[in-house]
């Protein structure tokens, strides 16, 4: 009787213990779902220059990868656009190929600079044309209409067809400011965006154009200027000046998910590998910095 008594009682022990761990383990389950049901979604757009576009959205993809909640949504539409929608606040971040006090119309004022990369940029012809360089002075006479056939400087009896960027765009500012020296170019066609040229340009016979070096593939003949080759190598140094700083503006100082992507944007895995993949120039390869004004300095 003692016997059937004791085994009895343990087990009503067993029995309240494992009651009392299924509980618990219900409890923790309950609790871990709703800690995980609790982490909010967050969503970024990024909206601006085409020239940057692709390594934001390939970066932006692998930055989603890792964080489930993150979604990010990269648009172009050009720098002006990028940058006028990050100063209204309807935007998170605005990609621009320019400084945002270049722009005109806008104030910067609240604005906020993070440089994620250098971009290239370079006369591109269709191969027809049967050009390779050109000098600066015929590149401008180009762009305003003056030199009307590829013969005139060496290349096949056709005629030119300008491919210009829209008013507004980065890209165009950098070109005509550091490969026409500011020059007035003459009323031609004009596109919105790098990828649209890309394909306008390697279609067309005799036309002309300029494009991030991240844009310039095998079926486009990128033009030298005065026998200097459009190379990362050059525009390291500043032999090739026809460059930009790419930047992502916020309005005030980032915070939360949008800080922790820019500085992923930064970070080794961007900055040593998708960078240089998609052609970009990582901010460390830089011999030298220029400021907004286009003061060189060397760096240190």
């Amino acid at each position: 009787m003692k016997k059937a008594v004791t085994l009895g009682a343990l087990a009503l022990t067993v029995t309240i213990l494992l009651a009392g761990c299924g509980s618990n383990s219900a409890t923790s389950t309950k609790n871990t779902s709703s800690s995980s049901s609790s982490a909010k979604a967050t969503k970024i757009v990024a909206t601006g220059s085409t020239a940057l576009q692709p390594l934001v959205e390939q970066a932006g993809q692998a930055y989603q990868d890792e964080h489930a909640k993150v979604t990010i949504n990269v648009q172009g539409g050009g720098s002006g656009a990028g940058l006028s929608q990050v100063a209204k606040g309807s935007v998170n971040i605005g990609n621009s190929d320019l400084f945002a006090e270049e722009q005109k119309g806008l104030d910067a004022k609240g604005l906020v600079d993070h440089k994620v990369a250098v971009v290239g940029m370079a006369p591109v012809v269709n191969k027809d044309a049967g050009v390779t360089n050109v000098s600066k002075e015929q590149l401008v006479q180009i762009f305003q209409g003056k030199i009307k056939n590829w013969k005139e400087v060496g290349g096949k009896d056709e005629k030119i067809t300008v491919i210009n960027r829209a008013q507004g765009s980065g890209t165009r500012a950098t070109f005509e400011k550091w490969a026409l020296d500011n020059a007035k170019v003459a009323t031609s066609q004009e596109q919105d965006s790098n990828g649209t040229v890309q394909k306008i340009v390697s279609t067309t016979p005799g036309a002309i154009s300029y494009l991030a070096f991240s844009y310039v593939k095998s079926d486009l003949q990128a033009l030298s200027i005065d026998k200097v080759a459009p190379t990362e190598e050059n525009v390291a140094t500043n032999k090739w000046k026809v460059w930009a700083y790419e930047h992502m503006y916020t309005k005030g100082k980032p915070a939360g998910e949008v800080k922790n992507f820019l500085t992923y944007m930064t970070s080794d895995s961007v900055q040593g590998s998708l960078v240089k993949k998609l052609g970009y120039i990582p901010l460390t390869s830089m011999k030298v910095d220029r400021s907004q004004s286009g003061n060189i300095t060397e760096m240190k």
